[in-house]
């Protein structure tokens, strides 16, 4: 029988359920954040923080439509937790003043942990640690800010840029000195990508060398039983869950039971998955304010993962990921035999991309030095820009 964990405490915040929704760019929009919170508060009263997709500090002070439309939260929403992605200290400051002045959030995490070229290559995301200086300035200037009205700052990372250049023990320490709530390690480099095994090992070297600092641990866990062996084994305060639950967001029920000391799982039929389905279509129809074709075109994308390891046939999958409008959608789920049980072993594990190892792509020089030089500097200045969509 699982024990029952205790709640995460972020600053003032209390998580009951120490589970974080990872931020997903074009996933963890209002719409699926609703979905995954339905499922997670239903769960014997448990809950978890989820986290908004990565918006740009410098589009969320620039007040672009799209940026606004991702600091959206649902009235009932609480607490409200955005993920914010920049490079350049001044800008990530004036976006988290904005948030603070307006009351537009209750939680902020910072973006250190994207592998995705484009942001790499101009020194952002999981490259920027290496800078130590401007980690710092960009860590320190955010929790300042936020502290003005007791808003807890997380900083999620990855354990550096590749094997020979590690960065996460340094980042750790950093964060903490600045102030942070908590620290997230995705137990992986950027040159992995999402390839390969997460090494726990370094959550739980983290962890140890934090001491009472929460620190959360990402990477690889696919089930609720992930989540439960993550801690055991790492000894962290809670987990943050990103391609596990995608298709699947009935996984928070199962992580609130277990972390609950319950053996209560949801396990369902087709019928039911087609309805989640559904429901998370309508609600990304109110996302983009009543436009039906933009919503079926982002449900396109959880199709498969939504469908995996049952026999629904190629022929409807491929009907599926080509709807236009709800009535579409309704008639192909109705296509579906709702009293298909769960699949089992099919169903489970590994989801989303994987993709191989590879270089990481860096701006010239980035590896020569720790400090921010004018080269450096130049690079990370155009960093915010060749970030699209908030």
């Amino acid at each position: 029988m699982t024990t029952s964990r205790p709640a995460l405490q972020l600053g003032p915040l209390t998580v009951p359920t120490p589970v974080v929704l990872a931020p997903m760019a074009g996933i963890t929009n209002r719409a699926f954040r609703r979905l995954c919170r339905e499922y997670g508060t239903g769960a014997g009263g448990g809950d978890c923080l989820y986290v908004s997709e990565m918006i740009t500090s410098r589009a969320l002070v620039e007040r672009t439509p799209e940026s606004m439309r991702l600091i959206t939260f649902d009235p009932d929403e609480s607490p409200r937790s955005i993920q914010l992605y920049g490079v350049d200290p001044a800008t990530i400051r004036a976006a988290v003043r904005m948030v603070v002045d307006e009351d537009r959030a209750d939680h902020i995490d910072l973006n250190f942990g994207c592998p995705v070229p484009k942001v790499t290559r101009k020194g952002g995301g999981a490259a920027l640690p290496w800078k130590k200086q401007l980690f710092t300035d960009i860590v320190t200037g955010a929790v300042q800010e936020a502290a003005r009205r007791q808003i807890p700052v997380t900083v999620k990372m990855r354990m550096g840029i590749d094997a020979d250049h590690l960065t996460y023990l340094q980042a750790g320490r950093i964060a903490k000195s600045a102030g942070v709530a908590a620290v997230a390690l995705h137990g992986r480099t950027a040159a992995q990508s999402y390839s390969g095994t997460a090494d726990w090992s370094a959550i739980a070297r983290l962890k140890e060398e934090l001491a009472d600092l929460p620190v959360l641990g990402n990477g690889d866990i696919w089930s609720a039983d992930d989540a439960v062996a993550m801690m055991e084994q790492t000894g962290c305060d809670g987990v943050v869950v990103g391609r596990g639950c995608l298709g699947r967001p009935w996984l928070f029920a199962d992580l609130a039971a277990v972390l609950a000391g319950s053996q209560q799982r949801v396990r369902p039929n087709l019928g039911e998955v087609g309805a989640a389905l559904r429901r998370h279509a309508v609600y990304l129809v109110d996302f983009y304010d009543g436009d039906e074709q933009r919503a079926c075109r982002d449900i396109r994308k959880h199709i498969a993962w939504y469908l995996k390891g049952f026999p629904a046939g190629g022929q409807l999958r491929n009907r599926l990921a080509l709807v236009e409008g709800l009535s579409d959608l309704d008639d192909l789920v109705a296509d579906l035999d709702p009293d298909v049980a769960w699949p089992g072993e099919p169903a489970e594990g590994p989801r989303g991309r994987a993709g191989s190892a590879r270089q990481v792509a860096l701006p010239e020089g980035w590896l020569d030095s720790q400090e921010l030089d004018e080269r450096a500097a130049a690079s990370v200045a155009t960093a915010e820009l060749s970030v699209s969509g908030g």
